[in-house]
């Protein structure tokens, strides 16, 4: 029996009834992101953290679109009802979260939210750029390897700051060698237009490209990630989130 034909016994069942849906709640998923589809939508609650069984039944592509009905959610307003507490209490003892985000460390990005996620779905990496090192590689590869996360998602973001730093030959301190590692995506995005910060489409394109040359680090600086992706236990994929009107979109 498939999801949706479960939900329908529980309703036909149950008449249907918000009390039946929010007690087997757990029974059918745990992670907000994944769960509201198929328990009605965003008026119920969601105190269960994802468990290691339920995280590992499944597949990189489904975690995919668990995060775009998530961040469908919070684009139309139409959020789950977290109860963090509860969550907080459940993931105490362990975590099994089913994707890793490396993303921007900007304020009005911060992914969770943007993804309706809850406390124990996802490892969280954040950055000025969203670039990548071999601290944040180590990272990555605990959060996969190790703990079992089957998505890497590379976060980037409209109107970023550290796009525009590079953009400009920005120095300041530690930040000027932050700024360098973004510079190559400068270089690589192909605009016929104005090359510079003050052009937004500009900025935009060059998020993008930093977006990808990061992924491609990612496989090529670590042979751990890229021999997992290889054998098709996680997917590496990169996004851009759009600060007017809260889209993420994934790229191709």
């Amino acid at each position: 029996m498939n999801a949706n034909e479960y939900r329908s016994s529980l309703q036909s069942k149950h008449g249907g009834s918000r009390r039946a849906l929010l007690k087997c709640a757990t029974g059918i998923a745990a992670w907000g992101v994944i769960g509201a589809p198929l328990l009605g939508g965003p008026e119920q609650s969601y105190a269960a953290a994802l468990t290691k069984e339920q995280r590992d039944k499944l597949t990189p592509d489904q975690i995919i679109e668990a995060m775009k009905r998530g961040n469908e959610r919070f684009r139309t307003g139409k959020m789950s009802q977290h109860d963090y507490l509860a969550q907080k209490r459940a993931t105490v003892a362990g975590q099994s979260p089913a994707a890793v985000i490396l993303s921007c460390i900007d304020s009005r990005a911060p992914a969770e939210i943007i993804l309706d996620a809850g406390i124990g779905d996802t490892f969280n990496a954040r950055i000025a750029g969203n670039i990548t090192n071999g601290d944040l590689l180590g990272s990555l590869e605990f959060a996969c390897a190790l703990a079992g996360a089957k998505v890497i998602l590379v976060m980037g973001h409209t109107g970023c700051g550290a796009i525009k730093g590079a953009i400009d030959g920005a120095q300041l301190g530690n930040l000027t060698a932050l700024l360098n590692k973004i510079k190559p995506a400068v270089d690589a995005t192909h605009y016929a237009g104005e090359r510079t910060s003050k052009n937004a489409e500009f900025v935009d394109e060059v998020a993008k490209t930093n977006v990808r040359l990061t992924m491609g680090e990612i496989r090529r600086r670590s042979d751990v990630l890229a021999a997992l992706e290889k054998d098709g236990k996680i997917k590496i994929v990169g996004s851009m989130y759009q600060l007017s009107g809260g889209r993420v979109e994934f790229l191709t």
